[in-house]
């Protein structure tokens, strides 16, 4: 490569929400590209009207803002190759689907998609399956097959035609790939694919490689999903005179399902009930499919185990911020095995992010949670409240899981849990708890705590036989952070006030 600027592109296709395997492949041309002092390009490869979703492409840009994903040029940012959609860039493709047949390297292909179906059929009959190539186009409806006078009258006479790539018989075609190494594949195997569709759109083939080249695109770094499509590009470059400025290749191995039993698809996460998305997509039925932004996790986490997908920094770190990510990451380190994608290893990634966000930061996004229930409270006192529990939460929502007692009192008690706790001479213990903390000057947590035990001394008792009814009566349940903490946080009025409510109704409710 010399001293070639690096510049690398990420090239969705609008047909449907951005997959986590397609943020991820725009993380690795993102980072290599921070690394190197290089351009991130985002180019949408829209020549598929057929399969064009609206709102696509707004859920793509979104997603890789939210990502923190930033790119230097595209179709929001702009740049000196504008324009960044390929169906705003249609006449450009016809210059050079021309250019190859000019040179022998194409041709015109005027068969009928009826002419098509009916040889599929055919080869069908005869379990075998109909392929366009060298054995076959001399028989068929193209200007290979037909005299020059024969083409030119269908020209003339308005038949549509598709250009297709003239594929050579018995040639190699070699390349270089970071990370699979030297790859080699006759042409012989290959199809006379389609360039120029008959409404003049490119197909992907054309429209990938020509943009690469006049967008001066140092390395393709995409999914190994393209990997059989290289041979072609790779003979386009060559066709088209640009071998020496072709991009070096890097194919990345894929997203796998949890099981390691083929690539991640929505319907996994359907079914094992995470999402696959960044955000939230709504489906053109209606139909609503959950994100991570939604389903409340960092966009940190999720780029950090996306990073960890298909590539190995080489040490024992799992906790990598973005800087620290362009800092170590290099395409050698990309491994060729596909990566099992694991939800619950997200989640603790998640939870990693979570308890190091400061008890400010946090309580910022729950006054949001507090303000959708119509409850208020100050941010001092959410902030103390989320830092006794943000230890035990993996997702956003699970803040409220983890502390919604201290916003509301429990309106009810877990009776399994009661008929446990509460025995017969558990009312008049709580009672005196109720005293003693009433006495209480300072309402902390260690003050709390020694007062209770010298109580528990006394009496010779076990601490359990305190504890449990005590929690059961502040949250409902046996759920929460340390009891001393969650009394100091409620605030002696509060604890006061339910344990009054506690002695009332749960005694009540066990003798129904």
């Amino acid at each position: 490569m010399g001293d070639r600027k690096v510049r690398v592109r990420f090239a969705p296709s609008p047909t449907g929400p951005l997959h986590i395997g397609g943020v991820r492949t725009a993380l690795f041309n993102y980072l290599f590209a921070k690394k190197s002092g290089g351009k991130f390009i985002l180019r949408i490869e829209d020549t598929d009207q057929s399969r064009y979703v609206k709102k696509a492409e707004d859920h793509i840009v979104k997603s890789l803002e939210w990502c923190g994903i930033e790119f230097d040029e595209g179709v929001t940012a702009g740049g000196p190759h504008e324009p960044y959609r390929q169906s705003e860039r249609r006449k450009i493709y016809r210059k050079y689907a021309d250019i190859l047949v000019e040179k022998g390297l194409a041709y015109l292909a005027f068969d009928t998609p009826e002419e098509l179906d009916r040889l599929r059929e055919e080869a069908e009959k005869t379990h075998r399956t109909f392929t366009y190539n060298a054995l076959n186009r001399n028989d068929l409806n193209n200007s290979i097959a037909l005299s020059q006078e024969e083409a030119d009258e269908k020209i003339e006479k308005g038949i549509p035609y598709v250009i297709r790539f003239r594929m050579p018989d018995d040639h190699w075609i070699e390349f270089d790939d970071l990370v699979r190494d030297r790859v080699e594949v006759n042409a012989r195997t290959l199809d006379d694919k389609v360039l120029l569709k008959a409404d003049g759109m490119p197909t992907y083939h054309l429209a990938n490689v020509v943009d690469d080249h006049l967008m001066e695109i140092s390395h393709v770094i995409r999914g190994e999903e393209w990997l059989p499509s290289t041979p072609l590009h790779v003979l386009l470059y060559e066709g088209l005179g640009w071998k020496e400025s072709m991009p070096v290749f890097a194919h990345m191995p894929l997203t796998l399902k949890p099981d390691g039993q083929g690539k991640l698809s929505k319907r996994d996460g359907d079914r094992l009930g995470f999402p696959v998305f960044p955000m939230q997509w709504t489906q053109p039925d209606g139909e609503i499919s959950s994100g991570y932004k939604e389903a409340g996790y960092f966009p940190e986490a999720l780029i950090n185990i996306l990073a960890l997908q298909g590539w190995n920094p080489g040490t024992e770190q799992e906790i990598f911020s973005m800087n620290e990510l362009i800092e170590a990451f290099s395409l050698e380190r990309i491994v060729k095995a596909g990566s099992r994608f694991d939800p619950e290893k997200a989640k603790w990634f998640n939870h990693q992010y979570l308890i190091k966000k400061s008890d400010k930061e946090l309580a910022e996004w729950f006054m949001g949670e507090l303000e959708e229930r119509n409850l208020s409270f100050s941010q001092d006192y959410t902030s103390r409240v989320l830092s006794i529990v943000k230890e035990r939460a993996f997702l956003l929502p699970d803040l409220w899981k983890q502390s919604w007692f201290f916003f509301e009192a429990p309106r009810e008690y877990d009776e399994k849990v009661a008929r446990k706790a509460w025995k017969e001479d558990t009312t008049g213990l709580i009672r005196d708890i109720h005293d003693l903390l009433n006495s209480l000057e300072s309402f902390t947590s260690p003050v709390i705590e020694v007062a209770i035990k010298e109580l528990v001394s006394s009496r010779e008792i076990g601490f359990g036989k305190v504890m449990n009814p005590l929690r059961l009566i502040l949250v409902g349940s046996n759920i929460g952070p340390g009891l001393m903490d969650t009394m100091e946080v409620l605030g002696k009025e509060e604890v006061l006030n339910r344990l009054e409510k506690g002695l009332h109704s749960i005694p009540e409710m066990l003798s129904r």
